[in-house]
């Protein structure tokens, strides 16, 4: 009997004991049920970085198409061929699943957690613009995409938008960004990866931001183009590298420069420089070509035919300057805001200054930035082949080739200049399965599960191939 009463007062205190626990039990430790706003906005950050500055064959081929590099043993991505991997669904995703939500979720949680006013409105401006800016990529790389719809949970099968009206919105509403920021109160500080909370660095690039989209619209809607490019140059925009956009990665895992991960972590040799870009600079004595590349085994530098393979080790790999773990992922930055600029005085738009002075600040500030010298600048920039009065083709080709140069290491941006620009020629890689991708097709996933919206997005844009150039690409 003594026996069964202890066996029962020790379930009895079990039984006390679990009662008391159980509502512990339900939080998961890893996944907090209470979040502040200011860490969602930093993870979007590093989100968005690290799918702009990524080397993934998986996920970013943008140096492929636009021959920065070349492939060694697979060559699929050089050809053209985007769906074995499923990188059209993969960038998609990282945009729609990561960057897109996490920038919502912070502006919801805002007012919750900021009770200064002039605070909380530079933090809504400032998640905003960067939402604007992760559709900007969305709307020039598939045409036609989910928007109003877009991160409503209670539309699983959002429709698509029609691309100018989303680009159109996407502008109203950078605007309104940046009628928002106030220079003289604080905004996320230490959480803002980007400026560090500076409300006036975020201005600036609002500004050139605007600028920018501005210009995407040149050859579609000059007009249109005319009145935001000045609007966004009078309001002032990037006046030096010392208001780049840049994310600073760290030199050991896990926020580390994508780069490396994808090539020194992972050990992998996938990639070599591409002949195109090799040739060119070699063929201009550009000061940046040991930045870019190393010296092939024969002291030169020499890169692979795009779209064959090639032995890794046979030419050029590279350079350690942007493998390292620690390399900043850019956003935006000065030279590329004087290339438009100097794009700007040739079209007729009021921007003040010359095309070769916004030229030369460019390739200067492109120069210096990559670890150059402002000497070796202005010997490069005198040579007849690259000194705006005399180098060869219009002032498309003049420039498109020197941005085409310094937009190296962000083939995204450089993939949207170049369809922009026309400029430089590329011809189609080698057993291409296309032509050089002028958009990417949707999702697959798209395609089987939001059928309908799909089948009248593509339609809308004439057809979901790679070719169809979109509303913005004329020439």
């Amino acid at each position: 009997m003594k026996k069964i009463l202890f066996i029962l007062a020790g379930a009895v205190m079990l039984s006390s004991s679990c009662t008391r626990d159980l509502t512990r039990l339900n939080n998961d430790p890893k996944n907090p049920t209470d979040a502040k706003s200011f860490t969602f906005l930093t993870n979007a950050e590093r989100r968005f970085s690290n799918v702009l500055a990524s080397g993934s064959q998986n996920l970013n081929v943008f140096r492929l198409i636009v021959q920065y590099w070349g492939q060694t043993t697979y060559t699929e991505e050089s050809n053209y061929d985007l769906a074995t991997r499923g990188i059209y669904d993969n960038i998609w995703d990282v945009i729609y699943r990561d960057v897109l939500p996490d920038l919502e979720e912070a502006k919801k949680l805002i007012p919750r957690d900021v009770p200064d006013q002039d605070i909380q409105k530079n933090q809504l401006a400032i998640a905003d613009i960067l939402q604007v800016y992760a559709y900007y990529y969305l709307v020039t790389t598939y045409g036609n995409i989910p928007y109003s719809e877009a991160l409503d949970h209670n539309k699983p099968f959002p429709k698509y938008d029609d691309a100018r009206t989303v680009y159109n919105d996407l502008l109203a509403r950078l605007d309104a960004d940046i009628a928002a920021l106030n220079t003289n109160a604080a905004s996320f500080g230490n959480a803002d990866i980007v400026y560090g909370g500076n409300v006036a660095n975020w201005k600036k690039f609002a500004n050139s931001l605007k600028l920018k989209m501005g210009m995407l619209l040149a050859d579609s809607d000059a007009a249109s183009a005319k009145t935001i490019v000045e609007a966004a140059v009078a309001a002032g925009v990037f006046t030096s590298s010392a208001d780049n956009a840049m994310f600073q990665y760290l030199s050991s895992p896990p926020n580390t420069n994508p780069i490396w991960v994808d090539l020194v972590q992972s050990n992998r040799d996938d990639f070599v420089p591409a002949s195109t870009i090799v040739d060119k600079m070699v063929g201009l004595n550009d000061p940046r070509t040991d930045d870019y590349f190393t010296l092939d085994p024969t002291g030169n530098y020499s890169g692979g035919v795009p779209g064959d393979g090639t032995v890794y080790g046979s030419v050029s790999a590279v350079s350690p300057t942007i493998t390292t773990a620690d390399f900043p992922g850019v956003f935006l930055d000065y030279a590329e805001v004087e290339f438009f600029l100097a794009e700007a005085v040739e079209r007729g738009f009021n921007v003040g200054g010359t095309a070769q002075e916004h030229y030369d600040k460019a390739v200067t500030a492109s120069i210096v930035g990559w670890g150059g010298t402002a000497a070796e600048a202005a010997a490069y920039l005198a040579q007849p082949e690259v000194d705006y009065a005399t180098a060869p083709g219009t002032y498309k080709e003049k420039i498109g080739v020197q941005k085409w140069i310094h937009l190296y290491n962000r083939g995204w941006d450089s993939w949207i200049e170049w369809r922009r620009l026309d400029a430089p020629h590329l011809d189609p890689a080698t057993n291409a399965v296309s032509g050089i991708p002028m958009r990417y097709p949707y999702p697959v996933k798209e395609q089987n599960v939001n059928r309908l919206n799909y089948e009248q997005a593509a339609a809308a844009i004439g057809g979901d191939e790679v070719e169809i150039k979109l509303f913005w690409d004329k020439f």
